[in-house]
């Protein structure tokens, strides 16, 4: 399919810099199966669903993952930023550099300052396509986890970056409160909307709640850059369901229950782990699933998410979830009515429509 036909037009002030407070009180747009429309908050969850219903939350962790740094080589000295996106051994990540041009294997990058009194280096090992690179540092495990703390910086979305610095607030405002597993450098962003007060109603309500796995990669805010769909590759992420969790979610389903996933990347880790029966296995190891129109969604029934960037993937995955004209019209109405869209924005609660392959 063609790229161009998930663009839409989207005003600077749509774009959300900091999220509502509480959490809980900010827009949900509800787009039903016929892709009828209702403007509700996040509040009102619990009453959108049905007792037996089964929530699915990722509960990864973000870590600091952006490092400043230098590369020195003879005499030349250039200053590299290095966007950490996937781990691949205690001592060696995935990442994305910038500018990698002044990059070549071999060379080493030092970080931190003499007032962190951390010293830490990075030997690059390869060079892939957009200006990937397979880094060795020079700690490994517990040691560079700490070092990481002290002089990384929390990686806020470029659209939200590019706009204002990090501070303090966002070391909680781009963390959710169930958080658990460190491992992600972006967030799982619809999740950034629960608070205790609506995690004790959805259980009132006699909503199950379940947790996976995914850390989710920095490759989320690539923009793709092809005409054709078919001609994307995604970045692979690390992802864990647990066999106590897909029984439970099978059971969930088996006696009419719904399986709600909180954000596309619960959505992406569970179809990755469902069987074309339909049915969702136990799974721990990588994905890279690239969800578009005429996918057939297997495990999940109902998909709370943000808004997302026009041309990207998410707007591909919820165009396919219900239907690309449903989200072109959902998406039209959220930009009149003021929505707020991306990580700290507005949030929606889609149900699986016409545009999904039968």
């Amino acid at each position: 399919m063609r790229v161009d036909l998930f663009d839409f037009d989207l005003p600077e002030e749509n774009i959300a810099l900091r999220p509502v407070e509480p959490r809980d009180q900010a827009r949900f747009l509800v787009v039903g199966p016929q892709g009828d429309l209702q403007d509700k908050h996040v509040l009102d969850l619990p009453m959108l669903l049905q007792p037996g219903d089964a929530l699915v939350f990722n509960n990864t962790k973000v870590i600091p993952s952006r490092l400043y740094g230098y590369r020195i080589r003879a005499e030349a000295k250039a200053r590299v930023e290095l966007m950490l996106h996937k781990r691949q051994s205690p001592d060696s990540w995935l990442a994305f550099a910038r500018p990698a041009k002044k990059l070549n294997i071999g060379d080493v990058i030092s970080f931190g300052t003499e007032e962190s009194d951390i010293s830490l280096s990075a030997t690059v090992v390869s060079k892939g396509e957009g200006g990937e690179v397979s880094v060795q540092f020079s700690l490994s495990g517990p040691e560079f986890d700490q070092a990481l703390m002290k002089i990384a910086e929390l990686p806020l979305p470029p659209y939200i970056a590019g706009k204002r610095p990090t501070d303090g607030k966002d070391s909680t405002d781009y963390q959710t409160i169930y958080a658990k597993h460190e491992g992600a450098v972006a967030a799982p962003t619809a999740g950034l909307h629960f608070t205790d007060r609506l995690m004790a109603d959805l259980a009132a309500r006699g909503i199950e709640k379940h947790f996976v796995t995914l850390h989710v990669g920095a490759g989320t805010f690539l923009p793709v850059k092809v005409e054709e769909t078919s001609e994307h590759r995604m970045h692979s992420e690390w992802g864990e369901v647990s066999p106590e969790t897909a029984e439970a979610l099978n059971a969930v389903r088996k006696r009419g229950g719904r399986v709600v996933a909180v954000g596309t990347t619960a959505l992406r880790l569970l179809e990755s782990a469902a069987s074309d029966d339909d049915r969702i296995q136990a799974f721990s190891g990588d994905t890279a699933i690239f969800i578009t129109p005429g996918y057939r969604f297997k495990a999940v029934d109902i998909l709370m998410t943000n808004f997302h960037l026009p041309k990207s993937t998410l707007f591909m995955l919820v165009s396919a979830f219900s239907g690309m004209e449903t989200m072109q019209k959902a998406y039209a109405h959220a930009i009149a009515n003021g929505y707020r869209f991306y990580s700290y924005g507005d949030s929606s609660l889609l149900f699986r429509g016409a545009g999904e392959a039968l």
